[in-house]
């Protein structure tokens, strides 16, 4: 607990028995009240260390996508009575001690969303991270910027924390359930005027951590331009969209 209010780390899984207890062992727990696993049809022994680890752990009779495994995880945190929601993945790729300063960031009331920054600072090159993701990575960020209207560092990251008044506040269910769900999620918190806030974050590029291949990652990368295109057109009430219900 922090400043009062309940932390829940949520772990959207798939395949992560290779790095999960390497992630769960960096979890601060005296600040963090419960840790939540959603495991999405996982063929290896993500499930059985979960439990083993003592973790609270659903898991999805079939494979459903990485955007349903994250709408799992919310609804069970809010279900069970989070304040502050964060949500990190547990292949290792993200620094789990960073989890109480963002969780901190959030306590303050200064921000709603608070982001792991991979881009800020030097940490994305210098940990691995492919330089044909790096510049897509930047070239997203900046079509992004200029049609949602913020200045973020990057919109990608897989490290993320939530008021609960936030998770409340957006419709979760009208977005993907693949990849381009982070982005959507985001779009609709900045098209609610939600303070969104960054941290530095230090990552990890390695055999075990999860990575999609080119073929998704362009499939995500238009899903984003899109994205962003829907956004500016409910903003100008040119075009009404589901995700963003405030503009229909």
């Amino acid at each position: 607990m922090l400043a009062g209010k309940r932390i829940t780390v949520i772990l959207p899984a798939y395949n992560a028995a290779r790095t999960l207890a390497r992630t769960y062992a960096e979890i601060p727990l005296e600040i963090v009240d419960e840790v939540i696993l959603t495991d999405d049809a996982s063929s290896d022994e993500t499930v059985e260390l979960s439990k083993k680890l003592g973790i609270h752990t659903l898991v999805h009779a079939r494979n459903q996508g990485y955007g349903a495994n994250q709408k799992t995880c919310y609804a069970a945190a809010l279900a069970r009575g989070a304040d502050i929601v964060v949500m990190l993945h547990p292949d290792y790729q993200y620094s789990p001690r960073l989890v109480a300063a963002m969780a901190s960031m959030i306590a303050s009331e200064h921000y709603d969303v608070v982001l792991g920054s991979r881009i800020l600072g030097r940490g994305a090159l210098a940990g691995g991270m492919p330089l044909y993701k790096y510049i897509a990575n930047r070239f997203l960020t900046l079509i992004e910027n200029v049609l949602l209207g913020l200045k973020l560092s990057e919109y990608h990251t897989g490290y993320r924390a939530w008021s609960r008044a936030a998770l409340e506040r957006l419709a979760l269910a009208r977005c993907s359930d693949d990849f381009v769900f982070d982005n959507q999620m985001l779009a609709q918190a900045a098209f609610a005027g939600l303070a969104i806030g960054e941290i530095s974050c230090p990552t990890r590029y390695f055999a075990e951590a999860s990575s999609i291949n080119f073929r998704r990652s362009v499939t995500y990368g238009l899903g984003v331009l899109e994205t962003a295109l829907t956004f500016r057109l409910a903003r100008w009430r040119l075009r009404a969209s589901p995700l963003f219900p405030d503009a229909d």
